[in-house]
């Protein structure tokens, strides 16, 4: 049986384009499913799903849309019943891959729509502002952005070809046969930052001999969402929570916040975690200049000439401290919580800019007095960057996995 293809967007608008990537895709050998996100004219092609449909998905009327006379709320409206509908049609196994088209309106339908799906889902939206800023509408998924070239105004030799290529895209993605290997190893996801690639370089070959598979985010914001994500679709069979330093991004407002659900989703899946507080002797900021005046005087390091980090103080380390408790006290599955007494990063060290063990008790401290009792935590009399410690996490996780060698190497980094 083909697999379906589905196709979002405004038909009241871009029929006559909907319809011809429609014909692309169906030539491929792919059926499609055409969803209509338009508002204003009558559908200039028969869809599969109505707007009626999309509308109700978000518990709104066509009909009220249509005479509020308000462009923003009713694509606002849209967008909520484009995710509801394109997720109930993804879980119901209708869909095997996404395609949209569209200007600003139609690439923040299409876009909230594909983000709503895992990754590892085909996504293509040809979009005019695929040529900009792409964050917002990109956000971490892996989704694919094409730029039309031409404004998307009716069909002519060079948005043909586009199309016809959005088409192929699709169609290659959507019919490609992906297979695991057999004895597929344990997914296990890592956070890293410069300041903590010792560490974490060191914790991941143990655990690959220990036959497990790693995937290392960046903690710069968007690696921290991507790893919750992934997290949360259930690819991840355990994490190494290294480097939370995120949260005080979050917290003193940096600019390598995670968002405020960083730290949760593997305690909401039951995921084994091991939790270090990693540079969370940091909160992130742009060249110098762009401190906030109120942090001025502060203790201030000259990362490079694109990053200025800032000290957290005690304070600021005991809410981290009660932050990271709170988040793991909800946790369902196993958790491990290490403290590496020497230091959380490569410029919290005696004699290094950042030094100030105060601030590192008062984290610890607050952890301690707020951490569900049930939740193992272990000081380490070491650097966050010395040997012990990497295999101190490193064991820690294959123990909680119950992978034989965790027991072999947690006992041999506890002598």
């Amino acid at each position: 049986m083909p697999k379906t293809v589905a196709i979002l967007g405004t038909l009241d608008t871009k029929g006559q384009e909907f319809g011809y990537l429609r014909s692309c895709i169906e030539a491929a050998g792919l059926d499609t499913l055409l969803v209509d996100c338009g508002i204003l004219e009558p559908p200039q092609v028969a869809p599969d799903v109505s707007r009626q449909e999309v509308a109700s998905a978000a518990g709104s009327r066509i009909g009220d849309l249509v005479a509020a006379h308000d462009r923003g709320a009713a694509i606002t409206a849209m967008t909520s019943g484009a995710v509801v509908v394109t997720q109930r049609l993804f879980r119901e196994g209708k869909i095997h891959g996404l395609i949209s088209l569209g200007g600003s309106a139609g690439t923040t339908i299409g876009t909230a729509a594909m983000r709503s799906l895992p990754a590892g889902f085909p996504k293509v939206m040809v979009s005019t502002l695929a040529s900009g800023d792409t964050r917002p509408f990109v956000g971490t998924k892996d989704l694919v952005m094409m730029y039309p070239i031409v404004d998307i105004a009716g069909l002519n030799r060079l948005s043909r070809r586009v199309l016809g290529n959005a088409a192929a895209a699709i169609a290659g993605m959507v019919q490609q046969e992906v297979t695991e290997p057999a004895g597929a190893k344990p997914l296990i996801a890592a956070t890293m930052f410069g300041v903590t690639t010792p560490c974490v370089t060191a914790a991941r070959r143990l655990l690959e001999d220990s036959g497990c598979e790693v995937l290392v985010f960046h903690a710069t914001g968007t690696g921290g969402m991507a790893m919750e994500e992934l997290i949360a679709d259930g690819y991840i069979a355990g994490v190494l929570d290294v480097t939370t330093t995120e949260l005080a991004d979050e917290l003193a407002g940096g600019v390598m916040s995670a968002g405020p659900q960083r730290l949760e989703a593997a305690g909401k899946r039951g995921i084994p975690q091991v939790v270090c507080p990693g540079a969370i002797d940091m909160v992130n900021f742009g060249p110098l200049n762009s401190v906030p005046e109120k942090y001025r005087g502060r203790r201030l390091h000259v990362h490079n000439a694109n990053v200025t980090l800032m000290r957290t103080t005690p304070e600021e380390c005991a809410e981290l401290g009660r932050i990271t408790a709170q988040k793991l006290s909800e946790a369902m599955g196993e958790v491990v919580v290490l403290m590496p007494l020497r230091g959380v990063s490569a410029i919290d060290a005696e004699g290094m800019p950042f030094w100030w063990p105060e601030a590192d008790r008062a984290y610890l401290d607050a952890l301690k007095s707020s951490l569900n009792s049930r939740i193992r935590l272990m000081e380490v009399d070491a650097h966050i960057n010395e040997e012990s410690f990497s295999r101190a996490a490193a064991a820690a996780l294959l123990q909680i996995m119950k992978i034989r060698e965790g027991s072999e190497l947690f006992a041999a980094a506890s002598k």
